[in-house]
């Protein structure tokens, strides 16, 4: 889940990074008072979870309060690629002698965090190792054992970095390492880090996105921030489609039916096996296919859940076949899901032959499952056939039909 800026600076302020005198609203004339209370030039920024602020108007700086309020209305009035702002950030305008970049990301290669550092700040970080790789610092760190400042330091002094400005930087990139680890973030990111006139360091803006798995360990920090238990908090807002497939995953205890996301193509995908499910969406795409959707089934559900997720993809516009498909082994019943696709076939009035394109789970009670395939006329593949060949025989089938 993502975090609204003025949410991330409050984190990074607890976690003792400083930072400058914030004040959040969602009230015009309360951003005037929060202008009054900074004395001096401020800056309005537009709180959504997209990019693009600045070049949509959604930054303005403001010399008055007055000029804090009218900018203010008109910000909060500002859709930005299509998200409606969720209050704006009242921040003091800087006078910032230089711009650094400090984060934290997980690397699911090394399956460890990564910290990264650069004196070049206030501009993409992908920018900078593409102009300037020498500038850009990086070490891989332990999620388990304790974080020492040594390794902060390494990074920070490898990009050129020395004396009292080495010394200011390496607790702070070393408290932003040990926050992401503590709130079981993907990304913790202070762009700009910026060194103000005084020789002081401050964080001028903050990114964070933290696993959704872990949002129950860190209630108690949610609940002061006010994040609502029913908040999808991804890159856009969730769908009718995805809303409807959290709901087939909530209504049985049992195995998975989730992680729906909503696509535009005619092929719809009742897939699993973990990160199988990517690889079968990609086998799907890498064949010409136009998936209607992605999801992720499994754990042995209920043949209730296994039919809720077949038919909310059935009824999906446009979707003309489903394939059924996990790419390895796994102790997920073969006959359960075979229940629960040819169910939703039938109770939406399909032919299971002519709706399910391709059905490949090799697993537990897999006889069983043929069985009813069988029956049905459903065309299904072993473990002999490749996931990637599963997918192009799917494909074929929809190109068949147009």
């Amino acid at each position: 889940m993502r975090f609204f800026e003025y949410e991330a600076r409050e984190i990074v302020k607890r976690a003792g990074i400083p930072v400058t005198d914030f004040g959040f609203t969602t009230d015009a004339g309360e951003a005037r008072a929060i202008a009054e209370r900074i004395g001096g030039p401020v800056v309005i920024k537009s709180q959504v979870l997209t990019g693009g602020r600045m070049k949509a108007g959604g930054v303005q700086f403001a010399d008055t309060p007055e000029e804090a309020e009218a900018h203010a209305r008109d910000v909060l009035a500002l859709e930005i690629n299509g998200h409606a702002p969720r209050g704006v950030l009242v921040d003091p305008k800087a006078e910032v002698a230089q711009e650094y970049y400090a984060g934290v990301v997980w690397d699911g290669i090394r399956k460890q965090p990564v910290m990264i550092f650069s004196p070049v700040g206030g501009i993409d970080i992908e920018q900078v190792a593409e102009e300037q790789p020498d500038k850009v610092g990086r070490r891989h760190f332990s999620n388990i054992l304790p974080l020492s400042e040594f390794a902060a330091k390494e990074v920070v002094a490898s990009t050129g970095v020395t004396g009292s400005a080495l010394n200011k930087l390496v607790p702070i990139v070393t408290k932003l390492a040990r926050l992401f680890v503590a709130h079981d973030m993907t990304l913790a990111e202070i762009n700009p880090l910026g060194r103000l006139a005084d020789g002081s360091f401050v964080a001028l803006d903050a990114h964070m996105d933290m696993e959704n798995e872990a949002r129950g360990r860190h209630r108690a920090l949610l609940e002061d921030l006010g994040v609502g238990d029913e908040e999808t908090r991804q890159a856009r807002e969730a769908t009718p489609f995805e809303l409807a497939g959290e709901e087939v995953d909530a209504m049985d205890h049992r195995g998975v039916a989730g992680n729906v996301t909503e696509f535009d193509g005619n092929l719809g995908l009742v897939i699993g096996a973990g990160g199988g499910s990517l690889t079968l969406f990609d086998a799907v795409r890498s064949s010409g296919g136009d998936p209607a959707n992605y999801c992720e089934i499994g754990g042995n559900p209920s043949v209730r859940k296994a039919a809720g997720l077949a038919k909310l993809v059935l009824q999906k516009p446009g979707v003309d076949k489903i394939a059924v498909m996990m790419s390895i082994v796994s102790n997920t019943r073969v006959d359960i899901v075979a229940r629960g696709v040819i169910k939703a076939c039938l109770e939406l009035g399909f032919d299971p032959a002519e709706k399910i394109a391709i059905f490949r789970i090799p697993g537990a009670w897999e006889d069983e499952g043929y069985k009813i395939l069988d029956r049905y006329g459903v065309e299904y593949a072993d473990r002999s056939v490749s996931l990637h060949e599963a997918a192009r025989r799917a494909v074929e089938k929809i190109g068949a039909a147009a």
